[in-house]
């Protein structure tokens, strides 16, 4: 497949279509063999087997099924990495993180795909996706919240590496001074904005134990001085003032109608005149495009995606103006739209 400058991280998903294939390409990380033959070079069998402890009989098994997804490739009796593989790793976090989130979802997907098709409430009871996203987690600190915590901070801040690019790429940050990410997870994003715009100072709101791993996510960048990070739940109270930008990345989707309207109307309300209120999502059509296994966490979500004019309404509704939509794809299909305060106030 082709992909642009901006797509290029898709590549990791060429060898994700199908579940064997990505289960063998995760072994394949899981033994050694992708970091043996990065460091030593094409090998024999006999070198491979020896170097990450399987026996000839697995050995042929794993490196026949990293053939066929065209991992490896063979010359002259040598096993070596394929050349678009190669290229595939200069993704390797994205890759390996989208390995192990969808393996992680994937019980969900073959147990319970038809209750969330036809019972959703039993759906969200049972799945193992809402356990590992329970945000109660991320309140108080304790060895189990952390790790939990910590996990999906991981899994959500390598997606936001690669997508918050195309968002900042598509909209001019230059002519704001402060920003508020709300629910902005680990900073990523905001780093990202702050790295591109060295004017920015920024601000993420989002539960205390995603905080203190932001603060950690963050530390050793330089633009960390320009980054702070606010502890507090942006359903509960009102939200903090003095922003010219109030930005939500991948976040309202977490919510009900209901609960997303309030967040955006709090938004509205502590948003400087003038200033304006961005929204980066995944559409409505973001469980639908796809029928490969690396999809699976967006089936998964697919009731979660909504379509640009629900945001178009409620913030035309709240009587912001020069309400702009921009459609981005990326491995599926982005909304990003913002709208303006007036300068009198609404």
């Amino acid at each position: 497949m082709e992909y642009s400058e901006e797509t290029e991280y898709l590549c990791v998903d060429d060898f994700m279509r199908g579940v064997v294939e990505a289960r063998a390409l995760q072994t394949a990380f899981e033994t050694g063999l992708v970091d043996y033959l990065i460091e030593d070079g094409p090998g024999t069998q006999a070198e491979v087997e020896r170097r990450i402890g399987v026996d000839a009989a697995g050995a042929r098994m794993l490196l026949g099924l990293l053939r066929s997804n065209g991992v490896i490739q063979e010359r002259g009796g040598r096993i070596g990495l394929a050349a678009p593989f190669v290229k595939a790793l200069r993704y390797r976090d994205l890759l390996q993180t989208k390995l192990e989130f969808t393996q992680l979802l994937l019980p969900d997907f073959t147990d319970l795909f038809t209750a969330l098709i036809a019972e959703p409430a039993r759906f969200y009871r049972a799945s193992r996706t809402f356990d590992l996203f329970s945000y109660s987690r991320a309140l108080e600190y304790s060895p189990e919240n952390d790790e939990m915590t910590r996990r999906w901070v991981r899994f959500t801040t390598c997606l936001t590496r690669y997508e918050a690019a195309s968002c900042v790429n598509h909209y001019d940050f230059s002519k704001h001074r402060r920003m508020l990410d709300i629910g902005g997870n680990s900073g990523e994003f905001a780093l990202q904005v702050c790295r591109r715009h060295t004017a920015m100072r920024a601000s993420v709101l989002d539960l205390p134990l995603v905080c203190d791993i932001g603060r950690e996510h963050v530390a050793g960048a330089s633009e960390a001085e320009r980054i702070d990070f606010i502890r507090g739940d942006a359903l509960a109270g009102p939200l903090p003032g003095g922003f010219d930008l109030i930005s939500f990345k991948s976040m309202l989707h977490d919510w009900p109608e209901k609960e997303a309207s309030l967040l955006v109307a709090k938004a509205s309300r502590a948003l400087e005149p003038g200033g304006t209120l961005l929204i980066f999502e995944r559409g409505r059509a973001a469980g639908l495009v796809q029928t490969d296994y690396c999809a699976v966490p967006m089936l998964l979500f697919f009731r979660y995606f909504r379509d640009a004019e629900f945001y178009e309404r409620l913030l035309s509704g709240l009587g912001l103006v020069d309400v702009l939509t921009r459609e981005i794809r990326l491995d599926v299909p982005f909304c990003l739209i913002t709208a303006k305060k007036g300068a009198e106030g609404r």
